[in-house]
């Protein structure tokens, strides 16, 4: 069994290598669905009662290496299942459908350290720069919420937002993180060591403390879950299981909102994954359903976002990425590679499937090591969904995924959000590709 499992590691080492070697410092990402050969996702008919039990089970029976055991948003288990054996473990009348893992990654492009603080720092010794207010915070009017009360003091938005990424830097002084969960083998905890994460997590929630930057939702709590490795990659088997540990502890820590900036190859089977069997889409489902709003990138490879997972799923937010340069509507900044200002990014995905666009290029947040950096793709513009959705939430307590959405995009479509003489608000000046309103912040 021992010899089972570090052939098993070993590759996975070798998968994420050839993965990261295709898609490091591009803001695009690869669509083509990447199988994890000889590892599978086992779900569980509803019947069994004891997830753990019956996984245990099915593992001693046919000498699995058994991986994570999912309870919560759906029931089953990750394992490395033998040819000899897989049809057999298909053929038990417990088990409903069994998956091939494969392979999901961030979409981020490499990042530019700003010049503002000492890069890549560790320790106390890092020297924090004045707050700035970023052009995405500042570009959907997040500065003028009376919720977010954006003003150098620091008094925190109380809603409690997942991260569902690399992880968050847990000594970040611009951040209110907790170390939740990690799904990633070989660590300890939820502690970034890509920075990634970190990135996304100061968009939705850095402090309003005079420091560094200041995010959407200011001072939020962030719970660091970590499934992505310090590659920025890694495998469904280990997002379901940072899935499954949101849904079963939404209640407890009061988690309202999960992002997940990151993505793989597939399709929306209109039904939860119950057709097509994906239990990736079924544990999202399980979750929205228990009540926590997933907002998810549209993925970076400039084609329609019904071909990647979870951004295909209608169970979540979709975001694609704009280009904005100033922080305010009327087209007028300078131009990116990736476009003018306030036009539809050129590596975003986009389509029907999208629900709402957010700036996505040249931002910047927070970093590992307690640092901060400017990053481009759709995994930036998500988490400005997310700390709308969190905004949202503060003033409507109670409210399910759906109203949550519903109430987001009705807002960001009202008169009163269309570009004014002052830079504020600008749905209507979005050029490019089907991206979904501009989601818009403020209180209207």
């Amino acid at each position: 069994m021992k010899g089972k499992r570090t052939s098993f590691v070993l590759l996975f080492v070798l998968v994420l290598t050839m993965t990261f070697s295709l898609t490091s410092g591009k803001a695009g990402n690869l669509v083509e669905a990447q199988k994890v050969p000889g590892h599978y996702i086992v779900v569980l008919k509803d019947s069994v009662s004891d997830p753990v039990a019956v996984a245990k089970d099915i593992g001693s029976k046919h000498g699995l290496g058994l991986g994570f055991i999912y309870s919560h948003a759906l029931k089953g288990f990750s394992a490395d299942i033998p040819d000899a054996v897989l049809n057999k473990v298909k053929n038990d009348k417990r088990v409903s459908y069994v998956e091939q893992d494969q392979v999901v990654q961030a979409f981020a492009a490499s990042p530019q350290a700003n010049p503002n603080s000492n890069g890549k720092g560790s320790g106390s010794s890092v020297t924090q720069p004045p707050q700035r207010l970023p052009t995405g915070v500042d570009r959907i009017d997040a500065d003028l919420s009376q919720t977010a009360k954006i003003d150098g003091v620091d008094e925190r938005v109380n809603v409690n937002v997942a991260i569902i990424d690399t992880g968050i830097d847990l000594k970040h002084p611009d951040l209110n993180a907790v170390n939740a969960k990690t799904c990633v083998p070989g660590t300890r905890s939820a502690n970034d060591d890509n920075g990634h994460g970190t990135h996304v997590a100061g968009i939705v929630g850095a402090k309003d403390n005079g420091i560094g930057v200041v995010g959407v939702a200011p001072g939020a709590t962030l719970y660091a879950v970590k499934v992505l490795d310090k590659r920025g990659s890694g495998f469904t088997s280990w997002v379901i299981c940072g899935i499954d540990w949101v849904t079963a502890n939404a209640s407890t820590f009061d988690i309202t909102v999960a992002n997940m900036s990151l993505g793989g190859s597939g399709s929306d089977d209109g039904n939860c994954g119950l057709i097509n069997q994906d239990a990736m889409h079924q544990a999202i489902c399980n979750s929205v359903n228990s009540g926590v709003v997933y907002t998810v990138a549209a993925g970076n490879s400039s084609v329609d976002a019904s071909n990647q997972v979870p951004a295909a799923y209608d169970e979540v937010i979709t975001v694609s990425a704009i280009v904005d340069t100033d922080g305010i509507c009327g087209a007028a900044g300078g131009g990116t590679s990736y476009g003018s200002d306030d036009s539809f990014a050129s590596f975003s995905n986009y389509g029907a499937d999208v629900d709402f666009a957010a700036p996505g290029v040249n931002i910047l947040s927070t970093y590992k090591g307690q640092s901060y950096a400017t990053l481009s793709g759709t995994s930036m513009a998500s988490p400005h969904v997310a700390g709308a959705a969190a905004l949202y939430i503060a003033n409507h307590l109670g409210s399910t995924p759906d109203q949550v959405k519903s109430g987001l995009q009705s807002t960001a479509l009202l008169p009163s959000t269309i570009c004014d003489h002052d830079g504020h608000g600008g749905y209507n000046v979005i050029a490019g590709r089907a991206s979904g309103p501009l989601v818009y912040a403020a209180s209207p």
